[in-house]
């Protein structure tokens, strides 16, 4: 009995995380606390006080960085275009990045670059020791995690003190926040001109320090395509998909992890089921406005279904449709990644009647235009 109690705790220890927030700007920290009216709950106080002296540790750091690296970054030309990974959450745009950023040309921007985007060229070889912050895992899906992995870009907005809604995460039960940030159609000109220096400048740091091709995965930049020409007019684009019955309840899934790990509330999820539905038809609406604004050479569609069984197959096709380079210089490490992996488990769910109904009556036309069938397994892989 009491070694399972020790294994049960070396287990909490092992997955234990600390909110993404601690990689806030002071000016971000206090600016979130603010607005928010510091309706944050008793039980994550302690990390409220934690990050406000981080915050100003992060702020101190920054200046040294623009100090030191601010000159040499601005003159660097990104000379190899970005590429793009589109798709809504849960549709194996995480699994892509992954496998992209194994061609030793392709840099996917890592979690450390994402959450210290301030001063992540002057310390991120204190990276590993602080390591024991992340989780080894990820809770919606049990995949690999740390700050060496490739990592999802919106939080950059998040760290730096810019809109964005992933600052809903934060304050749950609030109303949301910065919705205009997430197709950027209704910014004023100012607003918009800023939102694109702050993605330039980052692509600009992580191309400064790698000298790679730049894959950025995000799922609200599905929404942004048309902005994403203008900045960057040769970047490439892929777009993923999957099957919606499996969308639908990993996604709720996904938005309870990220509130009850990262929130400052203890979140009560009302409307998320709801936003859930809403969001999705928008974003297939948005990606169907942007694939028209792309040259058809730099933009690839795949299904996730495909590439998990046919990775190689489907991997030497995007890389023949968007020109990436030989294929074959990194055939031998995708093989390796599966092969690390070959126990890997994902989370399985059981899909009610009234979710599938749910899928069937607002998200049928994405099922039929990628084909997946309306009588799909009731359960599923999350």
């Amino acid at each position: 009995m009491k070694a399972a109690r020790m294994s049960n705790r070396l287990s909490w220890w092992h997955e234990w995380a600390a909110p993404l927030w601690i990689g806030c700007s002071f000016s971000a920290w206090i600016r979130l606390l603010i607005r928010n009216r510091f309706a944050v709950h008793w039980s994550r106080w302690h990390f409220a006080v934690l990050y406000t002296f981080l915050s100003v540790v992060n702020s101190y750091l920054g200046l040294w960085q623009k100090i030191w690296f601010g000159r040499r970054v601005a003159k660097t030309p990104i000379a190899d275009p970005p590429i793009f990974i589109v798709g809504h959450w849960r549709t194996g745009t995480t699994l892509l990045h992954e496998l992209l950023a194994l061609d030793e040309h392709h840099t996917g921007p890592t979690g450390y670059e994402c959450l210290a985007p301030h001063h992540f060229l002057l310390t991120e070889w204190f990276a590993p020791y602080v390591e024991f912050l992340v989780s080894k895992h990820r809770a919606m899906d049990n995949m690999d995690l740390s700050l060496h992995h490739p990592q999802e870009d919106e939080f950059v907005w998040c760290m730096l003190g810019q809109p964005s809604p992933y600052l809903s995460i934060a304050f749950p039960n609030r109303p949301l926040q910065d919705q205009r940030y997430l197709d950027l159609e209704q910014l004023t000109s100012r607003e918009l001109e800023a939102w694109k220096r702050t993605l330039y400048r980052f692509v600009q740091q992580v191309y400064f320090r790698h000298r790679k091709a730049v894959v950025l995965k995000n799922p609200t930049h599905s929404f942004r395509i048309k902005v994403l020409q203008e900045i960057f007019p040769q970047a490439r684009f892929i777009h993923i998909v999957r099957d919606p019955y499996v969308v639908y309840p990993s996604t709720i899934n996904l938005h309870k992890a990220l509130y009850r790990i990262h929130g400052l509330q203890r979140p009560t999820f009302e409307g998320l089921d709801e936003r859930v539905v809403s969001t999705y038809v928008d974003l297939y609406r948005k990606i169907d406005e942007g694939r028209e604004l792309v040259d058809p050479s730099r933009f690839y569609e795949l299904r996730y279904e495909d590439l998990i069984s046919d990775p190689e197959g489907e991997l030497r096709r995007l890389y023949d449709h968007l020109g990436l380079g030989d294929f074959e210089r990194f055939r031998p490490r995708l093989r390796q990644y599966f092969a690390e992996r070959e126990d890997y488990k994902t989370n399985t769910y059981r899909l009610t009647e009234e979710q599938r109904a749910i899928v069937d009556e607002h998200w049928s036309e994405v099922m039929d235009r990628y084909g997946y069938s309306r009588q799909g397994s009731v359960e599923c892989e999350l």
